[in-house]
């Protein structure tokens, strides 16, 4: 079984990792598990308000995630050196530090007991300034140390030189130049001098143009000075890793203290979180009892929508009861009310406020649930075998400090057979003396709980006259499934209605089944999808679409041609194309123009259709007897 996400406390887990900053405190909050010491949750209470206190009267506290610090001290400590982006990232953990302490100190006013963990932090004030003072921008700063800020100077001063050689060296040997200004190339100042004035520049040749007509030429004059301005890089850089061994040795230093403080400020976001949900999901704190009671007054489910969510008073131990048996309509609230219960449960456990208004809860040891189907085709098991695995499960781990919730007791099976299945699943954690909450429909179970000893019925409240549930529990009173009226209001016809209930109780007791009476019978619906017929054209329909002569487009080539020969009884017609006739299927012409728009009456299609030697041969065939013959090619 998995309670936490049965119960929707995994969800409830996840709006609670979003309000943590560190990758510590995001981990707690995913192993986060009920706490079993009565002074650690209590603790882990006052610390869940104290933070609440704190949040609601100064803000949010100026946490960050300080968990990647560690690995920066950890190069620090094997005598590496850091980069200034590292000392950097040093500096601001420090600052988060210092702003912390400010923060947690001006609760003091308010005698928060969170307040003093200010104590524990140390911001490091010498080694903060340090590194502020020297490393700005990822860089290791000018002013750092009056050495690197004198050699940095020369470096610019000795840059300028170079430039200012190079510009006098353009200027007096401008005929040999291929431009009129200095460049840069792999470091050096070069001059650009045309190819065939090659040794009119003393010097060496650094590169050349894409063309090869232009030569990047360092004078000789400048060679001297690119050594010197080597020599003062050199120094340049050995200065600046001087500084920034420094820092990281002042860093290794005091790498147990920044542990630390790393260690408290990830301490604190977990807490804080705690306080930002509370916030968050409007609750409250509850009180702990080690008597096995619970009460609860107007809980709600934290993930549901306050405006529509209806609050739920709920009270378990008193007077020896440790069952509840819970029944009423399928849409009552049934499922959401234990689920509720288990939740603030849990959640109290785990040192977090509970989404009520007043809360006293019992310390359990192990929270046990079976809430839905459990289906599982992968394993073969159907809904009543998964529900008797998981049933198996709970009463083999169930003690007296349980709390167990069952949701539609008995269900997926013979309804007989489910009823005794479920009346031993009742008696059996009777005799563990857990605290218990069950849902179901079957009568023969509420008459049990009626008249056993420790258990006591319950119902979720449903408005006849409005047909809708109040999703209110009114423990003491047994509830009906109301069915018929939920299955009327959702639109079941009152004659379909009036068999159930015969079928049901019997033809007397269906008479006091008050319907609304209307006569309507059940809709049956004809299907919005038709099987739709082929349709068939015929013959004379296709003759009338197409007529010889007429001007038709060929697809999907997209060509004119003319009809030439009516359609056939198998839709086929015959169409005369440049230097040919065919024969298509109808289904891929269209018609163009029509015949008579195109010709005029009495029009002799022959000289469209025919060859010249077959409208001679045709014309002698009429005036007299001839050995000719007219021949149709099919390919015409």
């Amino acid at each position: 079984m998995n309670t936490e996400s049965q119960i929707e406390f995994n969800k409830v887990k996840n709006i609670w990792s979003e309000l943590a900053s560190t990758d510590y405190a995001k981990e707690q909050i995913k192993k986060a598990d009920i706490i079993l010491s009565e002074r650690e949750l209590r603790k882990a209470l006052q610390d869940t308000t104290d933070s609440r206190e704190l949040i609601e009267k100064l803000g949010n506290p100026p946490l960050q995630n300080v968990t990647e610090i560690r690995e920066i001290l950890t190069i620090a400590e094997t005598g590496s050196c850091l980069t200034p982006y590292q000392l950097e990232r040093v500096e601001r953990v420090l600052v988060a530090v210092e702003r912390m302490m400010d923060y947690l100190a001006q609760g003091k006013q308010y005698e928060n007991a969170l307040s003093y963990y200010d104590e524990n932090l140390n911001p490091l004030l010498d080694l903060k300034d340090e590194i502020s003072s020297q490393i700005r921008n990822e860089e290791v700063d000018d002013r750092a140390s009056k050495e690197l800020y004198d050699l940095r100077n020369q470096i610019v001063s000795m840059e300028e030189t170079m430039k200012l050689k190079a510009d006098q060296i353009i200027r007096k040997n401008k005929d040999y130049m291929a431009d009129s200004y200095h460049t840069v190339r792999n470091g050096r100042v070069c001059v650009p001098v045309k190819k065939e004035y090659k040794f009119k520049i003393p010097g060496s040749v650094i590169d050349k143009s894409s063309t090869g007509s232009t030569l990047f030429v360092e004078p000789e004059g400048l060679a001297k000075c690119y050594e010197d301005l080597e020599l003062l890089r050199i120094d340049e850089e050995n200065e600046v890793y001087r500084i920034l061994y420094t820092l990281t040795a002042m860093v290794s230093s005091y790498a147990a203290i920044m542990e630390e403080n790393v260690k408290m400020m990830e301490k604190l976001d977990y807490i804080f979180s705690k306080g930002k949900l509370s916030i968050d999901l409007d609750c409250a704190e509850p009180s702990i009892n080690l008597d096995r009671c619970i009460k609860l007054v107007k809980a709600r489910h934290p993930l549901m929508d306050k405006e529509i969510n209806v609050p739920l008073d709920f009270s378990l131990g008193e007077e020896g009861i440790r069952g509840i048996v819970i029944t009423g309509p399928n849409t009552g609230g049934k499922t959401v009310s234990i689920k509720t219960v288990m939740l603030s449960c849990y959640m109290a456990q785990c040192g977090l406020h509970v989404a009520c208004k007043e809360a006293d809860i019992c310390m359990n040891s192990s929270y046990l649930s079976d809430i839905g189907d459990g289906q599982n085709l992968s394993e073969n098991l159907s809904t009543f075998s998964a529900h008797i695995k998981n049933v198996l499960a709970i009463l083999n781990e169930v003690n007296h400090d349980s709390l167990v919730i069952m949701d539609e007791l008995g269900s997926g099976t013979d309804p007989a057979e489910g009823m005794g299945i479920a009346v031993a699943i009742l008696e059996e954690l009777r005799k563990s003396n857990a605290n218990f909450l069950v849902t179901t429909h079957y009568p023969e179970i509420k008459e049990y709980a009626a008249k056993t000893e420790h258990i006591v019925n319950a119902r979720m409240a449903f408005d006849i006259e409005t047909l809708r549930p109040t999703y209110e529990m009114i423990i003491g009173e047994a509830g009906n499934s109301c069915a018929f009226y939920i299955a009327e209001r959702l639109g079941m016809p009152s004659e379909m209605l009036a068999v159930a209930a015969e079928a049901a109780y019997g033809k007397e007791a269906a008479k006091e089944y008050a319907f609304s009476g209307k006569k309507k019978s059940a809709k049956r619906n004809k299907g919005s999808r038709i099987i739709k017929n082929k349709k068939i054209h015929s013959t004379a329909e296709l003759e009338q679409k197409f007529s010889i002569g007429d001007s038709v487009m060929i697809y999907p080539d997209r060509k004119i041609g003319i009809v030439c020969e009516p359609i056939n009884s198998k839709g086929i017609l015959r169409v005369q194309l440049p230097n040919k006739k065919i024969y298509i299927n109808h289904k891929r012409v269209k018609l163009h123009v029509k015949a008579d728009q195109l010709y005029p009456e009495d029009y002799d299609f022959s000289i469209v259709f025919d060859t010249v030697e077959q409208r001679k041969a045709r014309h002698e065939m009429s005036r007299k007897l001839t050995d000719k013959v007219l021949v149709y090619n099919e390919k015409e």
